[in-house]
């Protein structure tokens, strides 16, 4: 998805020009009521140029076969622009299209494995995927550990590991284990996969117009209705100052005067943005999420996998007084023994490096006690009535408080020194006794203080959200530089953030990648959940980064922001220009009756028939000469919204005065010398 061809290749633009007369049809223009207005000009003007008397005017013919060429050019120029914008969303979809293939699956029928086409699984069905065979489709890890090629999405070579646990489980259908095997059981019925979706979405053709969009559409129709008004009452009172203004006139004006400019490039706006989205290789679920992503005032970033690199390996085993460091990592081993996740198999990992070992049989046949983020602990229930208990270092505690125990004095210094550090502690402890803690060392990703600064500086809060203690959570956020933090956060605590910060009227966005940030997902107004995280994840959220690099919010947030720029520049401009066509057309149409009315021809425009013209013209051509604009969107600086709004008022207000001024200008000279 990242090798696209460019905007304007040929083909592209081929196909762009036949759909320009495709979309001509009546029952499609009615979509855009401003240039369904213009439409309805074009065929009033057709009458006129096959039967010139139709309403009583003496205009001539080539001026009626001139006002009708330059309507049919305007209408043609501005479903150029939607169908172009249209056309790279399809483009997209045909890539994606091309990575769907019937795959054979080796499913899981009890004991046995059966080849069967992948469009026969259903969700819940177990299939095994082995070196070199592509994923049959989407679902999560349950056994295993791979390395798996995503390139078909993502567009990146290089591979990632999957494993079961965690929030690295989930696996997309189409993508190939390029090492080792794993059992995945499916968790979306046929025509329901991601690729399906991702299909679906990047189509851009049907989408449903955001609100913002809505909102700016009413205000064109009432804009059109209003000139309309004025257009139709105009000869009422012309006539009364015994000045007759021909129809093709009338047209004229009101195609000048109505905003045709934005009216025509406000689809192409739209579309191209979500374009802009999916080539970052972001899947957004509606349009509404990306304009929402522009908007944002606060962002809620999960610590693990987002602002930290996640692998959080330990590195120590600390004991407390009584005890030694063979022993915390005895226990933390047996705690771990049946711990899936990349903690617990890194206890494992550091006993071998330190050379010691474990009773392999001691675990066997225990109860596996699993993690819950309510509990914050995990462990073993041993078959001779033993309780083994691993986790954050207060549940632990209370934990052993419950049982008759005892916290040791040196727990919290220990505790405190690691997370100082910018570590996690995790304590271990049997039964009523605390033995010590797990080291478990996080890094900050380069770069991230920033990121952040960038956030700051368009007036956008960052919050950390993070189970480690308040010590952990605060040197990891005074490194990263987030705006303030929450420790020892559970989901609920994400969720009261979120609704805290919307109460006050802002507007929240949210990264995650596992299930416990799911529901807080689902309650921002932008989710943005990473590829690599679990379905959950990815179902609850408005985004999904196809690269699970959760600091892309930042870009995300540019480039809604940035769809929002150039929807209001290019109506501030399409507005703005209205006041020069206006300075051509109303001179032209009383100056010969009323010769007072030169001075507002401040433009000295030749001829009322070319002063009409040119402004006719320059309205048509402006639309082809902004689509580029249209598509790449306004260049974003990071900047206060003062600024901002002050910046773009000065450049597309003042510019939609002057260039008209400028064009039409030109026009009517090259139109005398045409002449």
């Amino acid at each position: 998805m990242k090798n696209q061809a460019s905007v304007m290749n040929r083909d592209l633009i081929t196909k762009a020009l036949q759909q320009s007369f495709v979309k001509l049809n009546p029952v499609l223009m009615m979509k855009n009521p401003v240039m369904f207005v213009v439409e309805i000009g074009l065929l009033i003007s057709l009458l006129l140029v096959f039967v010139p008397g139709a309403f009583g005017d003496s205009v001539s013919a080539s001026f009626n076969i001139a006002v009708a060429v330059i309507l049919l050019l305007t209408i043609l120029f501005a479903n150029f622009a939607e169908a172009l914008a249209e056309g790279r969303g399809k483009a997209q979809a045909d890539s994606l299209k091309k990575t769907k293939k019937e795959i054979t699956a080796r499913k899981l029928e009890g004991d046995r494995i059966v080849d069967v086409p992948s469009t026969s699984l259903r969700k819940g069905d177990l299939v095994v995927v082995r070196q070199g065979e592509m994923i049959p489709g989407d679902g999560e890890v349950i056994k295993g550990l791979a390395s798996v090629d995503e390139s078909a999405i993502t567009g990146e070579s290089a591979p990632v590991i999957k494993e079961a646990g965690g929030d690295f489980s989930s696996v997309t259908g189409g993508t190939m284990v390029i090492s080792d095997e794993i059992t995945v059981r499916i968790t979306s019925d046929p025509g329901e996969s991601f690729m399906d979706r991702m299909i679906s979405l990047v189509e851009g053709a049907e989408r449903q117009k955001t609100p913002n969009e809505i909102a700016l559409n009413t205000v064109l129709i009432s804009l059109t209705i209003i000139f309309l008004m004025v257009v139709v009452t105009l000869p009422f009172m012309a006539q009364y100052l015994g000045i007759h203004i021909p129809i093709p006139v009338l047209i004229s004006l009101l195609v000048c005067l109505i905003p045709t400019t934005i009216g025509g490039l406000l689809s192409a706006i739209g579309i191209a943005g979500m374009d802009r989205v999916t080539r970052f290789n972001v899947l957004a679920m509606s349009g509404k999420a990306v304009e929402a992503s522009g908007d944002i005032n606060t962002i809620i970033l999960d610590k693990t996998g987002t602002i930290t690199y996640g692998n959080r390996m330990a590195s120590e085993f600390v004991p407390t007084e009584g005890h030694t460091a063979e022993e915390v990592g005895h226990w933390a081993a047996v705690s771990s023994a049946q711990d899936e996740t990349p903690e617990g198999r890194s206890v494992l990992e550091l006993m071998k490096k330190q050379g010691w070992t474990i009773d392999q049989e001691l675990p066997y046949g225990a109860e596996v006690v699993e993690f819950r983020a309510e509990t914050r602990m995990s462990g073993l229930n041993l078959k001779d009535g033993r309780k083994v208990r691993k986790g954050a270092v207060d549940a632990v505690k209370n934990w052993v408080i419950e049982q008759g125990g005892h916290v040791p004095t040196s727990l919290q210094a220990s505790s405190d020194r690691i997370a100082t550090a910018g570590g996690t502690p995790l304590a271990v402890a049997v039964d009523d006794v605390i033995y010590g803690l797990i080291y478990l060392k996080d890094t900050v990703k380069a770069g991230m203080r920033e990121r952040f600064e960038q956030m700051r500086s368009m007036g956008i809060k960052t919050i950390m959200c993070t189970g480690d203690n308040p010590l952990t959570a605060a040197t990891i956020a005074r490194e990263a530089g987030v705006d303030d933090y929450i420790a020892e956060s559970t989901p609920e605590d994400k969720i009261a953030v979120i609704r805290r910060e919307q109460a006050q009227g802002k507007l929240v966005a949210m990264t995650g990648d596992g299930t416990n940030d799911a529901p807080a997902l689902a309650q921002a107004d932008v989710g943005i959940a990473m590829n690599s995280g679990t379905v959950a994840a990815k179902e609850a959220a408005n985004m999904i980064d196809l690269d699970s690099d959760p600091s892309k919010i930042i870009e995300v947030v540019a480039i809604g922001k940035q769809l929002l720029m150039t929807r209001g520049s290019l109506t501030t401009f399409s507005i703005a220009n209205d006041i020069a066509k206006y300075f051509a057309i109303i001179p032209a149409m009383f100056m010969v009756a009323i010769p007072q009315m030169q001075v507002l021809n401040v433009m000295n425009l030749h001829s009322p028939t070319s002063a009409i013209l040119s402004a006719l013209i320059f309205n048509a051509i402006i639309i082809p000469i902004l689509i580029p604009l249209a598509m790449k969107g306004v260049a974003y600086r990071p900047m206060s919204s003062t600024r901002l709004l002050r910046r773009n008022l000065f450049i597309y207000g003042l510019g939609g005065v002057v260039v008209p001024f400028i064009g039409i200008k030109l026009i009517d000279m090259l139109i005398q010398v045409m002449v």
